[in-house]
């Protein structure tokens, strides 16, 4: 993803803490899942957890923040190691505070939520159980959820993809961190993001600039790397299907410019991971008349998304072949529209002779191959973390997903448009005042073998 993930709660902003507080008591709301068969499917009660980036951070003796605005406290971080054991993370009222709310089978998360505090987005993780995240093997398997887009307007993007996290959020592998996947820690992804606050059991504060244009956020000399499957980052208006591999295996720690990426501009692409990826988004593919308000797959009302991962052997082991998407709206399955872009062959899926045209017909980077491409994204398939999210977009105003970009190119330009969204919209300042009551909501979670997982009426 192109984005920063520098989401935030205003007053008490996102924080990778390693201790334990105890102000706040920590309860996982439940989100039942479905594991399904040919045979048909049975309901698993999971959990979610927030991201520890929203927790409120304070010191072990107190409640004193150790990061107030974009700047941390210098007596209790004065340094990595002395900030990680002097900050304990606390648990989270997730509904009040950061508008998070499960009921049933059924996941909202709302954009603004305004509280003692001002919130803006959140980020969560499905869990096997209070103190491990959920595990997927996707190769040879399919991901289906329902998803309501409709209150997400231009602007904003409510995420569901896979990272390449540990399980229990690196508690084992890094004896500082106390929290653990129990406090939402241990995030990565493929822009190797260096706002986070703690990683690896140490805090980033080391290097911290202060951003510019948040009052908020900042970056440190660190970053997290890991593959990235975004399954499905979209608003209303557009969306993208996009992997993004890495030449790395599992999370793994970057440090200043070798972290490319979002949070490193000039050196986007030095990193192990591939920031861009090789993404399907229908618009930006030729064909303007298949997603949004009142067409063929009606973002005015819910619908089904199914993503299917092939391999060449038809095996959970093999090389990962072609991504594949249909839809279901109304009990009418729906296949992904077909490519129209002149050096692009006639295709509705992710493969590696789609990817190598893309780029070429676009004129994008090639990180994409240099890194492994769906064979190597395939491999890191075996073992992903689900996350589920909103937010917008400091770094480039969400327009590489929903409107033209970069905007320095001509419209007309292959590659160009991505959707409908004025090059004007997406400023953060104003889709946090004009679209606070935004939200997305996905349901009806379901994994299993292929075709198994939904049904036309």
């Amino acid at each position: 993803m192109y984005n920063k993930l520098a989401l935030l709660a205003l007053s008490l902003r996102a924080v990778r803490a390693q201790q334990v507080g105890t102000l706040t008591p920590e309860t996982h709301p439940t989100l039942n899942t479905q594991t399904c068969t040919a045979s048909g499917c049975t309901t698993v009660a999971n959990k979610v957890v927030l991201d520890a980036n929203w927790r409120w951070t304070h010191s072990t003796s107190g409640s004193t923040n150790c990061y107030t605005g974009n700047t941390w406290d210098a007596t209790l971080c004065p340094d990595d190691a002395t900030c990680a054991a002097n900050c304990a993370l606390d648990g989270a009222d997730y509904e009040g505070t950061y508008g998070v709310s499960a009921s049933g089978s059924s996941l909202k998360i709302n954009f603004v939520t305004q509280s003692a505090q001002k919130n803006v987005g959140a980020r969560t993780y499905l869990m096997a159980n209070d103190n491990q995240y959920q595990m997927f093997n996707l190769l040879n398997k399919e991901f289906t959820f329902d998803v309501d887009v409709s209150k997400l307007g231009c602007g904003l993007n409510g995420a569901l993809y896979f990272v390449a996290m540990s399980a229990d959020g690196g508690k084992a592998a890094y004896p500082n961190n106390k929290a653990g996947a129990a406090y939402g820690t241990g995030y990565c992804d493929s822009q190797c993001p260096r706002d986070l606050k703690f990683i690896n059991g140490q805090a980033n504060v080391d290097g911290w600039t202060p951003d510019s244009n948040s009052a908020n956020s900042g970056t440190g000399n660190h970053g997290s790397c890991c593959d990235e499957m975004d399954i499905w980052e979209a608003n209303s208006i557009s969306q993208a299907l996009t992997p993004h591999p890495c030449t790395s295996t599992g999370q793994t720690l970057c440090q200043t410019t070798a972290c490319g990426g979002t949070d490193s501009n000039d050196t986007r692409y030095d990193s192990v991971c591939d920031p861009d990826g090789c993404d399907f988004n229908p618009f930006r593919l030729g064909n303007q008349s298949f997603y949004g308000p009142g067409k063929t797959v009606n973002t005015n009302s819910v619908f089904t998304v199914v993503t299917q991962f092939i391999t060449a052997d038809g095996t959970s082991t093999g090389t990962l072949s072609a991504i594949r998407r249909l839809y279901v709206q109304n009990g009418k399955v729906i296949q992904q529209s077909n490519t129209d872009v002149s050096g692009i062959d006639t295709t509705n899926e992710i493969t590696s002779n789609f990817c190598n045209q893309e780029k070429s017909a676009f004129g994008d980077n090639t990180g994409f191959q240099t890194k492994g491409g769906l064979a190597k994204m395939g491999k890191a398939l075996q073992n992903m973390v689900l996350v589920m999210s909103i937010w917008d977009d400091y770094a480039a105003n969400m327009l590489w997903l929903d409107s033209d970009y970069p905007t320095t190119s001509p419209a007309s330009s292959p590659g160009v448009a991505r959707g409908t969204c004025a090059t004007s919209s997406g400023t953060p300042a104003d889709v946090e005042s004009s679209q606070s009551s935004d939200y997305v909501t996905y349901s009806n979670i379901k994994f299993g073998t292929l075709n198994s997982t939904y049904k036309a009426s």
